[in-house]
């Protein structure tokens, strides 16, 4: 069986981590590649974990046809709206999994992409759904209610691990922002958030690991609230693992999410999450347990000072965040799922 991942970005993040992590954990059961907008880093990227990809200047029904004559899949795995969009004008008699990963605030009423989406979703044989909010808060929903199943997010382990002791440097960072620097993770409430710790705790140190289309909007803010010292701005990091586990919290402030892949690997490392209340993060974190969730800057700033001065209460948070990734992160589970369904629809075409 053959399987044809397709992505519609540049990046290496949330949904492009999960794309590879499938291919790797089933490179046994299916021959599989990834397809999405040419880009070098990501490209590094999969080739040192050995997965085959296709590259495309633009993602159109044209350039994606091009890839699916070169690879003839037997299973199209479309990842996000847009993409299974593209996807379900050009997959013809292949079938198509579609695969949302976060509750999009411009699918939650009627608008372009929301119905856009339709066409895909008729298509598609199955749609997997990062959390219930993401499929919840898409408008039509109810209409795929029978094609339709939540799969919240893992992460590999092993090799989270080997990506921790790969790295031999040693981090002083008191706070860590793992992600994109875009309208949906709200970077300019970090750079506010940041301003209010600076003034409890002027010495603090934060790293900012990621790039995106508000890379310079966020910057300028920075120096404009005098944080040029505290706050670093690593751009885009292809194993920030070691930097994860040496941090003392990472900090979440988005608008959205579906279930990040960098809370889960926050939490299989050990450091404590402070969070927005966004959509999955609620489904993730227990307020006070093994993190802390609010929508409150005073409140938050207020958690992650208690955080950086209460070794003994960040070690609680921390162990108990490691306990309850060990119970929800069922590798096993979440393959045998993701492989039943290629079965189902791929067999039989």
């Amino acid at each position: 069986m053959r399987v044809l991942h397709v992505l519609y970005s540049t990046i290496y993040t949330g949904a492009e981590k999960v794309a590879a992590q499938i291919i790797q954990a089933l490179s046994d059961q299916a021959e599989m590649a990834y397809c999405s907008l040419e880009s070098q880093e990501v490209w590094d990227i999969l080739d040192g974990m050995g997965i085959r990809h296709y590259g495309v200047s633009e993602l159109t029904p044209g350039t994606l046809k091009q890839v699916i004559r070169e690879f003839k899949p037997d299973v199209i795995h479309a990842h996000d709206m847009r993409t299974s969009f593209v996807a379900a004008l050009c997959c013809g008699r292949i079938p198509l999994i579609s695969h949302i990963h976060n509750n999009a605030y411009d699918s939650r009423g009627l608008s372009v992409k929301s119905i856009a989406y339709l066409i895909a979703g008729f298509r598609a044989k199955h749609i997997f759904w990062v959390s219930n909010s993401a499929y919840e808060g898409y408008v039509f929903h109810r209409l795929f209610a029978k094609k339709s199943s939540v799969l919240y997010n893992i992460i590999d382990v092993r090799r989270i691990a080997e990506m921790k002791a790969a790295d031999e440097n040693s981090y002083g960072y008191d706070m860590i922002y793992l992600g994109r620097l875009t309208y949906q993770k709200d970077p300019q409430r970090l750079m506010r958030l940041c301003a209010a710790l600076k003034a409890k705790k002027p010495g603090i140190q934060v790293a900012v690991v990621g790039a995106g289309e508000l890379e310079e909007e966020t910057k300028a803010l920075c120096q404009e609230l005098g944080l040029g010292e505290n706050v670093h701005f690593l751009g885009f990091q292809s194993n920030p693992m070691k930097m994860l586990a040496d941090s003392k919290v990472m900090i979440l402030t988005s608008r959205w999410e579906g279930t990040p892949m960098c809370a889960l690997e926050a939490m299989a490392l050990g450091t404590p999450v402070v969070s927005t209340p966004s959509d999955g993060m609620k489904d993730l974190i227990a307020d006070g347990v093994d993190g802390y969730l609010c929508d409150d800057d005073d409140v938050l700033a207020a958690d992650i000072l208690r955080l950086l001065d209460d070794p003994d209460l960040r070690a609680r948070l921390s162990e108990n965040g490691k306990r309850k990734f060990s119970r929800i992160n069922d590798e096993d589970q979440y393959n045998r799922t993701i492989l039943a369904c290629y079965r189902q629809w791929g067999e039989n075409t």
